[in-house]
């Protein structure tokens, strides 16, 4: 296979490739533009069109931000274009999309100039990178500066899709299954290879490298940098999970907590959560237990993070400590309020080789002989290995009663599958399912709520698809203790991409778990179905979107139900 290796791709060919996937809703059309675009770039370029090809300069697990506001890009449109900031606003009003206006404008002025320098990737990409390593007095100048750079040079489209990338807001239907197939076509490679590889990596620039270079194999886990956690599938009763993972089986409670990988390297931890993100600091006071009480020079562990109350003692539910999770200031006042204990159910890596193609049993074993137990500080998950049902379903039994979510029930001899959701691992609860939908869409309240959403259109997930399933407004509250309107909005609020009336649309980001009473048909909804009586239960910050819940399960739950009838 031949690649084109221009040292330098100009900015201009890859705006070509935007708009011709803007045209096309056709996955296998999405999938060949990407792919003849990747093979002519040179290997400097490849990450970099990667990460612009979705939206980002950045790999999918590091936290920064370019930090540019859509009020702050107003201000920098109005200083390179000319057009007073009011006049700016008025067009994003009109247009509801900051990256046509200032295409619109750059189109007037370069009609009376004729000024063009041609930009290439790189550029644009270090600019944009640039504009979230600054800090201090002048930053605000500084970034307008490294913006007004780019537009000088800039062609009208090629403004248009600066403006959203800054925004993160790029909207040419390039979702992850898109970008795989893309990868494993140009190389060579099958998706299953792609897919498996950015598991561990999770960078699809890196991924697009080596598959450029054929190194996708034996690929090691990084301690001290996140990875996709192997996930699992629902089951209605015992005799079902034991006919998934066979017999005998490991099975431990299911607690309501959220999932946090623990990477330990000498005297260094980091914790990161099932969605990558480094929560290491909003979890500082147990970086000395991991360290005291976990016998390795180094590891990666699965484990579940559950809140306690610390007068009692006794376990408290996911909603109550979730806020820790995005916690940036007072974390040592909080975490004295609101204490965790960590419950480790698996291992990774230790001591230099990584575990995940061992057997889950071996896998057990050496966690028990590396963990000093320590009641609310890190404790084992409670464990039972049994081919007996009925000592399954009392272990299920004791614990719910305990104040659990039910219990997972592994294969003894499987091995960890990062990003996977196999029968391996099985999850058994005693309720109806609850259901993780992104939010979609919201609407201004009327009255008392006029200044906040109070209406939330949910969608699930079709392959890179979202698709709606209803909207929700019980369940959030005033004032009181939970979730409240207020705390939603604040939180949706930067991701809002366009309003028209009361209604707003919102970038698929932020994530609600929804209890029901039944899963109806309905033709009013682009998924087919409707839920009945939806009530948000909480905000799921620990998880990632393309774990929301697929279209998949939606009508695996609701054929159950009607079977059931």
């Amino acid at each position: 296979m031949v690649y084109y290796l221009n040292i330098v791709m100009d900015y201009a060919q890859l705006v070509e490739a935007y708009l011709a996937l803007e045209k096309t809703s056709k996955r296998l059309e999405k999938v060949s533009i990407i792919s003849d675009l990747i093979k002519k770039c040179s290997k400097d370029d490849l990450s970099r069109i990667i990460y612009l090809l979705q939206g980002k300069v950045f790999p999918h697990y590091d936290e920064r931000k370019i930090g540019m506001s859509s009020r702050l890009l107003v201000k920098a449109i109005s200083h390179s274009s000319g057009v007073s900031a009011s006049d700016v606003e008025r067009l994003w009003r009109d247009t509801g999309d900051l990256g046509n206006v200032a295409e619109q404008l750059l189109n007037k002025k370069k009609q009376l100039t004729l000024a063009y320098r041609k930009l290439d990737v790189a550029k644009v990409f270090d600019n944009i990178r640039k504009m979230s390593e600054m800090e201090g007095a002048g930053t605000v100048m500084r970034k307008i500066g490294l913006f007004a750079e780019l537009l000088s040079g800039a062609k009208p489209d090629e403004a248009r899709f600066i403006v959203r990338t800054i925004l993160e807001e790029l909207r040419v239907g390039v979702a992850e299954g898109v970008l795989r197939d893309s990868i494993a076509q140009a190389y060579g490679f099958n998706a299953h290879d792609i897919e498996k590889a950015f598991d561990v990596l999770v960078d699809y620039g890196d991924v697009a490298l080596r598959a450029r270079e054929g190194k996708l194999k034996k690929l090691r886990l990084q301690v001290g940098k996140p990875l996709r956690v192997m996930l699992s599938i629902k089951v209605d009763n015992i005799e079902e999970a034991f006919k998934a993972v066979g017999k005998p089986a490991l099975i431990d409670q299911k607690l309501d907590g959220f999932r946090v990988c623990i990477h330990k390297k000498g005297k260094n931890v980091s914790l990161f959560t099932r969605r990558l993100e480094d929560v290491t600091q909003q979890f500082k006071e147990v970086l000395s237990i991991i360290e005291k009480h976990v016998n390795a020079k180094s590891c990666i562990l699965d484990s579940e993070f559950v809140g306690y109350d610390p007068k009692t003692g006794k376990h408290l539910p996911f909603q109550h400590i979730s806020q820790r999770i995005k916690r940036k200031y007072n974390i040592e006042s909080v975490a004295k309020k609101l204490p965790v204990e960590i419950n480790v159910f698996d291992i990774l890596h230790y001591n230099g080789r990584d575990l995940i193609n061992e057997a889950q049993e071996k896998r057990r074993n050496i966690l028990e002989k590396i963990i000093r137990e320590e009641d609310r500080k890190i404790v084992l998950t409670k464990k039972l290995i049994t081919d007996d049902e009925k000592k399954a379903q009392k272990f299920f039994k004791d614990s719910l009663s305990n104040g659990n979510e039910g219990v997972m029930i592994k294969n003894l001899k499987g091995i960890y599958q990062p990003g996977r959701r196999v029968e391996g691992w099985v999850k058994l609860k005693d309720i109806l399912e609850p259901l993780d939908l992104v939010i979609v869409k919201a609407e201004w309240g009327e009255g008392k709520r006029a200044n906040v959403l109070s209406s939330f259109t949910l969608a699930c997930k079709d392959g890179d698809d979202y698709l709606e399933i209803g909207k929700v407004s019980t369940g959030v509250k005033e004032k009181h203790e939970g979730l409240t309107y207020s705390e939603l909005t604040k939180t949706l609020k930067p991701y809002i991409i366009s309003g028209k009336g009361k209604e707003v649309v919102v970038k698929p980001a932020i994530i609600l778990e929804v209890g029901y009473e039944e899963i109806q048909r309905s033709p009013t909804y682009s998924s087919g179905f409707a839920l009945r009586f939806p009530r948000v239960n909480k905000l799921r910050f620990d998880k990632p979107v393309a774990e929301i819940t697929s279209l998949g399960m939606i009508n695996r739950i609701y054929s159950s139900q009607r079977h059931k009838k």
